[in-house]
């Protein structure tokens, strides 16, 4: 089990208004947390996605639930959030939508989801802690959550063994084993960073127990430059000044080459990926290892995820049924096992507490060399999501802010403390600039 753990919060009503800036306090826009409103008779309601296997999943809810019928929308799309917002302002907005959690928060902070606190709060214990804070920004939730992508390790075991590195099982182990790779091969790297792609801080900033954004009562807490914040700034930086990580563009289709072809040696990765380096790693394949994901302090272990949300939108008619369909294709035993499983390619990892029923299937059995656990290892992930991370109003816009910069943290033209200076600043402008209750955390 994860040593990490949520601390209880409790907000007013009026602490939760100040502290999201939401423009209609409570409720969305709809007068307020509807929970005691149970819909009569027959309803039906539009349910945007754009996961594969979904259509499927309405389709077995809809023969069973007479009573609630769901009519699903493939919204797949670069533009999908552009829409959901021009639904929302237009009053034509579907009752849910599939989100991840930085844009729930966002939609949250903008007025434009429907406070399902009450109605939600049965389906609770189904979910894992992390999961349920990425539906609940500021302490009130707005959605159910869906699925998870909890990190682990992917790494090529052959080729630890040729330059006669030990696996490394920390972040400075994962230092110590690229400058060894390092001396003796300079043409291979132990990482990669992308150029576009921040989420490596990210992910070790999660992992090293930082909060960028944290709740307390009436405010935010801003912590981009706190001391576990730059504990992960200097794993990164060291990355960058050594020259130890691949910098492979994710947008490239040739991406997958740095790790086929023995270039870049590690990953870390989650279950949705695993079919496409089966699909993606010829020459590699069954040369593959996996393992824990790198920790900063061995005795909390701690992980990263990303979430997606089926969330309520502002307007919906029938929250109490929106509510009970997305727990049921989230959570149940029969949803789940068919999300699940590589054939319905949803690449869905569940978001609920006991993950070990849909393990089995995940792992494509020849693409590691089976000298370890695998099934353990993706299980003590999902559990070792730290619970600490929140999403804040603004953490889309911020996120945005940060591509601008990891460019020059990728060429050498500004630090990562210096990044993560910079982002402390505008985060806290940009909150008082949208009326949000906001410090520097101590």
């Amino acid at each position: 089990m994860s040593t990490t753990r949520t601390r209880t919060r409790t907000l007013t009503g009026t602490a939760l208004c100040l502290a999201l800036a939401l423009s209609a306090c409570g409720g969305g826009g709809d007068g307020g947390d509807t929970a005691g409103k149970t819909s009569k008779g027959d309803v039906g309601f539009e349910f945007w996605s754009w996961t594969e296997g979904i259509q499927q999943q309405v389709d077995v809810w809809n023969k069973a639930h007479p009573e609630t019928q769901v009519k699903y929308v493939n919204a797949a799309g670069d533009t999908v959030y552009q829409k959901l917002r021009a639904a929302v302002t237009s009053g034509n907005a579907p009752c849910l939508s599939k989100m991840d959690g930085m844009n729930l928060a966002n939609f949250a902070a903008d007025g434009l989801l429907t406070d399902i606190s009450k109605l939600a709060a049965p389906y609770k214990a189904a979910y894992a802690v992390p999961a349920w804070n990425a539906v609940s920004p500021g302490g009130a939730t707005y959605g159910i959550p869906m699925g998870s992508a909890p990190l682990f390790t992917a790494y090529r075991a052959d080729l630890l063994q040729k330059y006669g590195v030990k696996a490394p099982t920390t972040w400075a182990d994962v230092i110590t084993a690229g400058k060894a790779v390092q001396a003796k091969d300079k043409g291979v790297k132990i990482f990669n960073m992308a150029g576009e792609d921040p989420s490596t801080l990210v992910d070790l900033s999660w992992q090293a127990g930082a909060e960028w954004y944290k709740i307390a009562g009436d405010h935010w807490e801003i912590g981009f430059t706190s001391p576990a914040a730059l504990q992960a700034a200097d794993i990164v930086q060291q990355l960058v000044d050594d020259d130890l990580a691949s910098n492979a563009s994710y947008s490239d289709p040739g991406v997958f080459r740095t790790w086929d072809l023995g270039r870049t040696v590690l990953m870390t990765t989650s279950t949705w990926q695993l079919p496409i380096y089966d699909t993606n790693f010829p020459k590699s394949k069954g040369k593959w290892q996996l393992a824990d994901a790198p920790l900063f302090d061995p005795a909390t272990p701690r992980t990263s995820s990303n979430f997606d949300v089926t969330a309520v939108l502002k307007g919906c008619k029938y929250p109490d049924r929106a509510a009970e369909f997305a727990s049921w294709l989230s959570s149940s035993k029969e949803s789940l096992t068919a999300l699940t499983d590589p054939a319905s390619k949803s690449g869905l990892f569940p978001a609920v507490k006991d993950v070990s029923p849909y393990i089995g299937k995940l792992v494509p059995p020849d693409m590691f060399n089976g000298k370890a656990d695998s099934a353990r290892i993706v299980t003590d992930a999902a559990d070792r999501v730290g619970a600490q991370w929140q999403y804040g109003p603004d953490y889309a816009a911020m996120y945005s802010e940060m591509q601008k910069q990891w460019g020059k943290v990728m060429k050498k033209q500004l630090t990562v403390k210096d990044m993560l200076t910079h982002l402390q600043d505008w985060v806290l402008a940009d909150l008082k600039d949208k009326g949000v209750n906001a410090v520097a955390a101590g």
